[in-house]
Parts: structure tokens; C-alpha cells; sequence
């Protein structure tokens, strides 16, 4: 089974919904919600174990919404729009809360702060608002490396077997997710740039 479109139906092309109450979109409600329930139990319980369960719930979510949407046409504008701010606020508020408890670095959170923090600039100074861009590929497989890497890294400062080869392990999985990061900014900040003007002379009327 493939990761990326998965429960897309071949010669169908995908549809759109304006529907608000799907399954997909309560599944991505639920990653939103699993965020103060993982900074709780990881900062005021010291819980890492359950912790880590609710990343994986959260890291499944991802995924299954995704196949939901595609298999049984339950598409919707609002939920591709949810979808990625409830990913990045997951990668975001995890990345917080792990800097705090001094599992990672700073520099960490810094290194997915700093793209999100200039295409945020630039989307407010093109669009003032949403840019409406589809989600890339590589978005996806940076997202999935960053969602499969943070439970392994939790897991790995438990009493677990092989917590060594496990926190290695973990950092190789956030390292290229890292890397896909920043190179899935630099493609967005380009069909932000690509997009912009073309969307001001619709709104406008105008032609530049």
C-alpha cells in the first residue's frame, strides 16, 4: 500500500466538498486536540510513555484522514485547509514542549521555526490570509519523517531496550525531516511568490 495517496480510486479524479462534518475533518479536530493533552502529560505529569502514545495517535491521524478523505470521496475544502495548520501546529507545539523538558535543543525548534516564520510573513504580504496551495510531496514525507521521529525520540530516553540505537536512530528519521523541511519552504516560498501577483490581478482586475 503507498503512503502518499493512499485510498486515491483510480480514473477519479478528487472532488471537493463544502461539507463541514466528515470523518476526516474529526480526525484532524482530534490531532488539534492531542496537542495540550501531549504538552500536559509530558511537561505537568512527566508521563513520556503515555506521551508517546498520543503522538502516535496523532501521527496515525495523519495518515488515515488523508486515505478517508481520498477512498470514500469525503474531500473537503475546509479540511484542506485544517489539515496542514493542524500539522504544523502538532510539529510546532511537540517541538516546544520537548525543548522545555530539555529532550532537544533549541536550535531544533529554531530550525522548524525559521521557515514557517518567513513563509508566514510572506503569506500575509501576498495573500493576507490563506495562500490556498496544494501540500507538496515532499511536505508530506517531511511531515511523516517529523511525526515517526519525535515519538522515537521520546521513547528513546524511557527504560526501554535498545534506547541507544533507538535515540540515534530517531535523530537520523528528524534529521532528513529537517532537511525535507526546509526544502519544502523553499518551494512553497516560490509558489508564493509565483501565485502572488497573479491572485492580486484577479482580485483587482488588473493585469501587471
Amino acid at each position: 500500500m503507498k503512503f502518499i495517496g493512499a485510498g486515491a480510486r483510480p480514473g477519479q479524479p478528487e472532488v471537493e466538498h463544502e461539507v463541514v462534518f466528515t470523518v476526516p475533518n474529526a480526525l484532524t479536530v482530534l490531532r488539534f486536540m492531542g496537542v495540550p493533552l501531549f504538552m500536559w502529560l509530558v511537561l505537568a505529569q512527566e508521563q513520556y510513555g503515555l506521551g508517546v502514545v498520543v503522538l502516535a495517535v496523532m501521527a496515525s491521524t495523519d495518515w488515515v484522514d488523508g486515505y478517508v478523505a481520498r477512498r470514500f470521496n469525503q474531500a473537503s475544502h475546509l479540511g484542506r485547509v485544517m489539515d496542514p495548520i493542524a500539522d504544523r501546529l502538532a510539529l510546532i507545539a511537540v517541538a516546544v514542549t520537548l525543548a522545555i523538558a530539555g529532550i532537544v535543543s533549541w536550535l531544533y525548534l529554531a530550525a522548524l521555526l525559521v521557515p514557517d516564520a518567513v513563509l508566514f510573513v510572506m503569506t500575509l504580504s501576498y495573500f493576507r490570509g490563506h495562500p490556498d496551495l496544494p501540500v507538496s510531496s515532499i511536505g508530506k514525507i517531511r511531515t511523516g519523517l517529523l511525526l515517526l521521529g519525535t515519538p522515537m525520540l521520546v521513547l528513546s530516553k524511557l527504560d526501554v531496550p535498545f534506547a541507544g540505537g533507538l535515540f540515534v536512530a530517531s535523530w537520523i528519521v528528524l534529521g532528513l525531516g529537517l532537511v525535507g523541511h526546509w526544502i519544502a519552504a523553499y518551494n512553497y516560498l516560490w509558489a508564493i511568490i509565483r501565485k502572488g501577483p497573479t491572485a492580486s490581478s484577479r482580485s483587482t482586475g488588473r493585469v501587471h
